[in-house]
């Protein structure tokens, strides 16, 4: 697939244009790399700045469905900025909605932000939001030379539960459920009424 596709930009289009060819050739150049580039800003922002936690992948055996929730809340960052780069970014800019709700539209992001920043709020957790610029210069030095910041879900968690039974109000409280395994083909629902 990328063959072929490579193929169409830089050998069949630019023959096709004629005697336009090189400036054809420069211009499909210029714009993947430009949409590389972009592409890899807005992931980047979105899964590594500071405050973001990461996983080992033999970490994910046995993960529940609490535990899914939880990794997808502190595993990813939303970029804050205005309706252009919301729409520039495919509303991927609302990282941490999409991780929880991937199969939502995107359109339907930024409405639904809100409820999951009182979620976050009401179990005491950091909602990671800013800008791209601070990002992009701040994910360059966690990469380089420092150590990546792994977190056990399960550490996580007690301690959540331990800072709500502590918790004068009950209303701050998380619900004690029994842990559930997700189905290894759907990705758990979350209710955010």
């Amino acid at each position: 697939m990328i063959r072929r596709q490579m193929t169409k930009d830089y050998v069949l289009h630019p023959l096709l244009s004629g005697p336009s060819a090189i400036t054809t050739l420069t211009a499909n150049l210029t714009a993947n790399l430009v949409r590389n580039l972009w592409t890899h800003s807005v992931i980047m922002c979105g899964h590594f700045p500071e405050g973001v936690q990461t996983y080992e992948k033999e970490s994910i055996d046995g993960v529940t469905r609490g535990d899914w929730c939880l990794r997808q809340m502190l595993g990813s960052a939303n970029i804050s900025g205005n309706r252009l780069l919301h729409l520039m970014t495919g509303n991927l800019s609302f990282q941490i909605e999409h991780h929880l709700f991937p199969d939502l539209p995107s359109n339907r992001y930024q409405e639904i932000a809100p409820k999951v920043q009182q979620l976050f709020e009401r179990y005491g957790l950091t909602y990671v939001s800013g800008p791209m610029s601070s990002r992009s210069a701040r994910r360059g030095r966690r990469f380089s030379g420092s150590r990546r910041q792994t977190t056990s879900c399960a550490r996580r968690r007690r301690r959540l539960s331990r800072r709500a039974l502590t918790s004068s109000s009950s209303a701050r409280r998380p619900r004690s459920t029994p842990p559930r395994r997700s189905p290894p083909d759907r990705r758990p629902a979350i209710s955010l009424g």
